[in-house]
């Protein structure tokens, strides 16, 4: 279904790229925020790649979006975060 303010058709895949420092448990904290918009994310819906220096790290994680509110509000709270450098 197309909602009158997206141009994406739901639901859908959607990769969100999220960018911060480098640390252990920057994966878990993408996650736990991924996991509270997105029900059942799957363990390979993330893919990690550290940055030539590796003082930063870039998650690319892939959501089945159900709708334009619910990629929203997930994009909102990752960017809202400390830690969380950009969200593409």
């Amino acid at each position: 279904m197309r909602s009158s303010d997206s141009l994406l058709e739901f639901p859908c895949d959607f990769p969100l790229k999220v960018m911060g420092l480098a640390a252990a448990d920057f994966d878990a904290l993408v996650r736990g925020i991924v996991g509270r918009h997105v029900a059942g994310l799957a363990p390979d819906a993330v893919r990690v790649t550290p940055s030539r220096q590796g003082k930063y790290v870039s998650l690319t994680v892939t959501v089945r979006a159900e709708s334009q509110a619910q990629l929203d509000a997930l994009y909102t709270e990752l960017s809202a975060h400390e830690r969380v450098l950009m969200v593409l």
